[in-house]
């Protein structure tokens, strides 16, 4: 796992950036797409270089990590609808190559063996981008979720719904219940994974995920088992890191070989 210590939110969203383009321009790609606040910038970024640098999408197909259920694709906090708003609508990436759960399928069971048999027929995934929640989820993997966990249907718990309730105009009872996720395994299968995480609501577990044993009462730990994963931290989301200095003595001599 490389951890890389940034002197600023706006940092990570280029050092993120940085990976990706670096994928895109290895030729075609399928991403891997997070919703939430903490890839925001990350999104930003991106779209500046497409702007402003050229940087196309073109040759990019994507899978969104989650959905809720009982949201159909319309809806606005969906996150097909999130993802598009965020960053798809605002690049080249074809519409039709980016995928989502359908949260209003009749069979969420069969649905989200579908999704998961899609990401594998198109290759898997290259690049994930991730968040961390609060209580060390990624995805909508709640504590106490199968490591070797497939996409599935997911009931999510009240301290992520509490989270997310600022996307639901801050009324809790509006966030659904059950949710489709990519599980721990289905993300451990990308060839590359790019977690960020902002701010000091998530420094706990962002050490719990880094410095703590890998266990499923933080799913993110699982991605110390992943042989490419890079973790962008600002500094308040890295306060809490035991091994601090090493990692920064670390970043500075891989940066100095490049």
């Amino acid at each position: 796992m490389q951890i890389i210590l940034c002197k600023s939110t706006h940092d990570v969203g280029r050092r993120a950036a940085d990976i990706i383009e670096a994928r895109l321009r290895q030729g075609p790609t399928v991403l891997g797409l997070a919703t939430g606040g903490s890839p925001a910038l990350t999104y930003q970024e991106l779209i500046r270089r497409h702007r402003e640098e050229g940087l196309s999408f073109s040759r990019v197909s994507a899978f969104t990590l989650d959905e809720y259920a009982g949201l159909p694709p319309a809806h606005v906090q969906s996150y097909y609808s999130t993802i598009r708003r965020e960053f798809v609508d605002h690049v080249d990436m074809p519409l039709e190559r980016l995928y989502t759960p359908q949260g209003d399928a009749a069979d969420l069971n069969d649905e989200a063996a579908r999704y998961d048999r899609a990401i594998s027929a198109a290759g898997g995934v290259d690049v994930q981008v991730l968040g961390i929640g609060t209580n060390g989820h990624i995805g909508f993997n709640e504590p106490t979720s199968s490591l070797q966990s497939r996409t599935r249907v997911k009931m999510l718990a009240s301290r992520t719904r509490a989270d997310n309730a600022r996307f639901f105009e801050d009324e809790a009872e509006d966030v659904p219940r059950l949710c489709l996720t990519q599980g721990l395994g289905t993300i451990g299968e990308a060839r590359q994974v790019v977690l960020v995480a902002l701010g000091s609501n998530k420094a706990a577990a962002v050490r719990a995920m880094v410095e703590g044993p890998i266990s499923a009462f933080c799913p993110a730990s699982a991605l110390q088992l992943h042989p490419h994963a890079t973790v962008v931290l600002d500094p308040a989301a890295a306060a809490d890191l035991a091994l601090a200095d090493y990692y920064r003595e670390a970043q500075e001599l891989h940066e100095q070989l490049l």
